[in-house]
């Protein structure tokens, strides 16, 4: 059985239905490129391409013309244009630089999911772009939409965060009231060395944002994945004094990541943000 992508394009129904959200929409995305080989993508259609995180399946192709006067929706496609001049990159398909396709997104995305993207370009990118470049780059356009949601994130930006999970904790760590942490630090045992997602240096707590790759090791089946992962923990403790481990579904529900923190002794010094921590509820640019 197949399934119709786009018009001409089909795909194996069973191997559709077995893809994440997000690889389905790259799978959108590649099928227009095909009908429409000189597209520009953008927004989150860059963003598929350039394999930055993505929250869900996006509603709608983003394509990117700067003939154009106004946008224009066709479809599920949506036209974009502007005044500012953007970079393109790619030899098909073709996409805004990796740097405005992070501000295109920060402006409009959920706090947390736009810090995220905002995380994952810097890592990408390594030393050759920076926080300020794209605070920078927002601040040179003419358009002021979402320009203070650009600049919370572009304020809070870590190339450090190595996965959306860490990148969105952070956020809602910071939402819930408690310091912030240091990223990516090393503990040494004997001859081993672990380096974990956050430390809270003053009150020794260490955090850890469980992730499918921490269990997926090439070559180890879950449960040898898992022990690997106990061992480690318990290694871990020996340096510590508080330890809190949390997963995507408990930062999304907010409540469990507060109280893994909480229990490990780690105390909320700031007032919780109820309005931010809301905008978890949902990505309106996603089904």
């Amino acid at each position: 059985m197949l399934e119709r992508v786009r018009p001409g394009v089909y795909v194996d129904r069973s191997a559709w239905a077995a893809l994440a959200p997000w690889d389905r929409y790259l799978v959108r995305v590649h099928a227009f490129a095909l009908s429409h080989p000189g597209a520009v993508f953008c927004l989150e259609s860059a963003a598929a391409l350039q394999r930055l995180p993505l929250f869900g399946e996006p509603r709608d192709i983003h394509v990117f013309d700067h003939r154009r006067t106004r946008s224009r929706r066709f479809g599920d496609v949506l036209v974009h244009t502007g005044a500012d001049g953007l970079r393109i990159v790619g030899d098909g398909p073709y996409t805004t630089s990796s740097d405005a396709t992070a501000v295109d997104l920060a402006r409009v995305l959920p706090p947390a999911f736009a810090l995220a993207v905002v995380d994952a370009v810097l890592r990408q990118a390594g030393s050759t772009l920076s926080a300020t470049d794209l605070r920078d780059l927002g601040r040179s356009q003419a358009t002021r939409r979402g320009r203070a949601r650009l600049e919370w994130a572009a304020s809070r930006a870590d190339a450090a965060a190595e996965s959306a999970g860490e990148s969105v904790s952070r956020a809602v760590i910071e939402w819930l009231g408690f310091p912030e942490a240091e990223l990516q630090q090393p503990f040494v045992s004997g001859s081993v060395e672990d380096r974990v997602d956050f430390l809270w240096r003053r009150w020794w707590i260490i955090g850890e944002s469980d992730g499918y790759a921490k269990y997926s090791a090439s070559g180890d089946d879950p449960m040898s994945a898992l022990r690997r992962e106990k061992t480690r923990e318990d290694r871990l403790r020996r340096h510590v004094g508080g330890f809190a481990r949390w997963d995507w579904s408990d930062v999304m529900r907010v409540d469990p990541l507060q109280n893994a923190l909480l229990a490990a002794g780690l105390p909320q010094v700031f007032s919780p943000q109820p309005g931010l921590l809301a905008t978890l509820r949902s990505n309106p640019r996603s089904r």
